[in-house]
């Protein structure tokens, strides 16, 4: 089974022996956020391509050679504000997601931060042991070492066995946000449910996914910005939303350890400059 995952306007890329053996059409053309980091003016396959190569090469996405600890991307991904939650005492543990591991469950702010970072929407991954070694060796719990499966609601399950209460929890799917709010209730849990990866998200699944998360990224969904009345918003190109008082606590808590100056002031949100959006939202 190869890996896949989905990166730069949601485009689907299958990896093999940590080379990229194929690449679908992008879904979106411009990301103010890549044209930013690395002067992408326009997604094509072949820019898709070069950039999962360059992450191959740079870090060792999808090899034994993995980098587990790397600097922050961005300042308020969802990487960066589970990573502050777990230093600042408001998280006790996190359940996320690393190509070549599947689900991981793991309190250490660094580990998270390094498999999360750079992490795109991953679909599909294969264990690789260098990287699943890497994660136990830094205290990281890999849900199921044999298939490397992504199952959050599984993870979530796993990580309230082992006593943790005050959980985050990366969610893709409308169904998988309800079910970790259902267990939320049935275990006496206190979750973070952050939204990844909604590009490309259907109406119904985006507002069943807002209606059930503390926090959102936008990445390029044009329902998501419809939908969302934040508490909070980080960044207006490819904002996060902080969707309750929870997620904004969290948020705002993650503003104290951004090293850039920083506006805070009181608007009605959201605030989408169009010029600044992906293109075009899907």
């Amino acid at each position: 089974m190869p890996h896949i995952m989905e990166l730069l306007g949601k485009t689907r890329v299958v990896v093999k022996d940590g080379q990229v053996v194929e690449v679908g059409e992008p879904e979106v053309d411009w990301c103010p956020l890549f044209a930013k980091v690395r002067g992408i003016q326009k997604i094509t396959p072949e820019e898709v391509k070069t950039n999962m190569e360059f992450r191959i090469r740079d870090f060792g996405m999808f090899t034994e050679k993995r980098q587990l600890e790397l600097e922050t991307f961005v300042g308020f991904g969802a990487s960066e504000v589970m990573m502050t939650g777990l230093r600042r005492g408001l998280l006790d543990t996190t359940v996320t997601a690393c190509e070549g591991a599947g689900t991981v469950i793991s309190n250490s702010p660094s580990l998270v931060q390094g498999m999360g970072g750079r992490m795109s929407g991953l679909v599909e991954t294969e264990p690789i042991d260098g990287i699943i070694n890497g994660i136990s060796e830094r205290g990281g719990i890999v849900l199921d070492p044999s298939t490397a499966k992504l199952d959050p609601v599984a993870g979530l399950k796993k990580a309230a066995e082992l006593g943790y209460k005050k959980i985050a929890v990366t969610v893709a799917f409308a169904d998988t946000a309800k079910e970790v709010r259902r267990l939320e209730a049935e275990l006496g849990l206190d979750l973070i449910v952050i939204a990844v990866h909604v590009t490309g998200l259907g109406r119904e699944d985006a507002r069943v996914l807002v209606e059930n998360s503390d926090i959102a990224t936008s990445c390029a969904s044009k329902p998501i910005r419809d939908l969302v009345k934040p508490l909070a918003q980080v960044g207006t190109a490819v904002p996060l939303f902080a969707l309750t008082q929870k997620g904004k606590e969290l948020v705002l808590e993650r503003a104290k350890e951004v090293e850039s100056p920083i506006l805070v002031n009181t608007m009605a949100l959201p605030v989408l400059p169009e010029h600044k959006q992906p293109r075009d939202l899907i």
